[in-house]
């Protein structure tokens, strides 16, 4: 059977266009180590070609493709002639997808700590001005009734509960929780299944507890999965729209 491969990096050359297909060309750095008495590895060059169809999906231009980072799922080809393929090695392209950019997540993250301050420090001005009306007038609470206060508590009581009971859980060891859609599951583990009896039992806890037993195992960037295709199955099953994971 062909060997299933997977790379990461932008590409290194410009975008060739074909009657049905385009192409280029990315470099992987190779391991940072070696056995004993063998040479390391330095660069590994490929030649990626795509339909034209899936590479339009990815919404990279002939400009853009250089700058930002992709992932390319595919298998190894030898019968691409040379002057198409300059690459050490020609990867027929299964499925494409643009990460998202470090700047720009760094940013997006700044961006809602800062809204997040901002609510905080609304919050406790509310508090603030609220507790300076209440000693502004100790006179007037003494002339009215006292049934409305006793009234107001309750209620205050009964809006703050269903805020605590709203509060997602997540099993031990949690780091994080990702969209289910982000997560992009290797060719290895579609071709297995999982036992199902051992996936029911999950299924049931999930019903039960309301949360997996465990999170899955993925890469931080790129979102492949590596570990706890099972529980995968199973957020798949009961329909999760988000999934606790921890980064390998």
């Amino acid at each position: 059977m062909p060997h299933k491969m997977t790379i990461t990096g932008s590409a290194t050359g410009p975008l060739r266009e074909y009657d049905r297909y385009v192409a280029f060309d990315m470099r992987e750095k190779g391991s940072p180590s070696a056995p004993k008495g063998l040479k390391k590895s330095t660069f590994i060059s490929y030649t990626v070609f795509v339909a034209k169809k899936a590479f339009n999906k990815t919404g990279l231009t002939k400009k853009s493709i250089m700058h930002e980072k992709i992932l390319v799922q595919g298998e190894p080809t030898l019968d691409i002639p040379i002057d198409e393929c300059p690459g050490e090695i020609g990867i027929i392209c299964f499925q494409i997808t643009v990460l998202p950019n470090k700047n720009e997540k760094e940013a997006n993250e700044s961006k809602d700590k800062k809204e997040a301050q901002k609510e905080v420090s609304k919050a406790q001005q509310e508090v603030a001005a609220t507790k300076q009306e209440e000693k502004q007038e100790p006179v007037a609470k003494e002339a009215k009734p006292v049934q409305p206060e006793v009234n107001e508590t309750p209620v205050q009581e009964k809006m703050a509960a269903p805020q605590k009971q709203q509060q997602p859980i997540q099993p031990k060891g949690t780091k994080d929780v990702v969209s289910f859609d982000d997560i992009i599951v290797p060719e290895a583990f579609l071709k297995t299944r999982p036992n199902p009896v051992k996936t029911e039992e999950v299924i049931e806890f999930v019903k039960r507890t309301g949360h997996l037993d465990k999170p899955l195992t993925i890469e931080k960037e790129s979102k492949i999965l590596k570990d706890g295709y099972r529980r995968y199955i199973v957020a798949k099953t009961v329909k999760m729209d988000k999934v606790p994971v921890v980064y390998e």
